[in-house]
């Protein structure tokens, strides 16, 4: 079953007040150009599924388990390596970062349970996503989770060139489950999530994944 994200309400409610007014204009001022109507009916009808299938939310079987971490997009492996994280880790980790293209599902979701520890937003650039420096110079959130284990996971919304608006949930303090929703972001990007040294990845590079399904790694 597939709905459609709360997000999504304004940009389909817009959407659909142009295909409105613009299909109205072209029958008032051109009635007799009806290849030019067709043409327009056809590209209104392209933009309103576009919209539509931007913003979906499918119902998946959603993975909980204390001992994997689920990943937190929808997207495509582009990043595994090895990095300092100097915002609040503070030590070497190993970076895995997931490429959300336009067509993916944009719905972000937690990868462990646990209570926010740290949240913060940052403006910035709008890099293309997978730019080397954004990570850190675009404007994105960190987050980071600490299970009851004491492991703590950060991961960080990254906006790009497209994606002008991060949404988030989640704040300082509260206690989250693994694969909840924890924001959303708009037309593509990329998410990261740095884990201790000695994580074992379940995924590789260029693999394709599942926001709250495929099981990133097993801590």
């Amino acid at each position: 079953m597939i709905k459609f994200h709360k997000e999504g309400y304004t940009s389909l409610a817009l959407c659909i007040l142009f295909i409105f007014v613009s299909n109205a204009i072209l029958h008032y001022y051109l009635p007799e150009t009806r290849w030019l109507l067709w043409l327009w009916y056809a590209f209104s009808a392209f933009i309103f599924v576009v919209i539509v299938q931007f913003f979906r939310s499918p119902q998946r079987k959603w993975v909980i388990n204390p001992n994997q971490v689920i990943c937190p997009a929808d997207g495509k492996v582009v990043v595994i390596e090895e990095v300092d994280e100097p915002e609040f880790l503070k030590t070497k980790c190993v970076q895995v970062s997931i490429f959300m293209s336009p067509i993916n599902v944009h719905v972000n979701r937690n990868p462990v349970s646990g209570m926010v520890k740290y949240f913060k937003y940052h403006p910035g650039k709008y890099l293309v996503a997978w730019h080397p420096k954004s990570s850190t110079e675009n404007e994105r959130t960190t987050t980071v989770v600490e299970t009851e284990t004491g492991l703590q996971v950060l991961y960080r919304q990254i906006a790009g060139a497209l994606a002008r608006r991060i949404v988030w949930y989640l704040k300082e303090g509260e206690n989250v489950t693994q694969s909840q929703q924890f924001g959303f972001i708009k037309f593509g990007s990329r998410v990261d999530i740095f884990l201790p040294l000695g994580t074992k990845i379940n995924v590789n590079l260029q693999q394709v994944v599942k926001g709250g399904v495929t099981v990133l790694a097993t801590v």
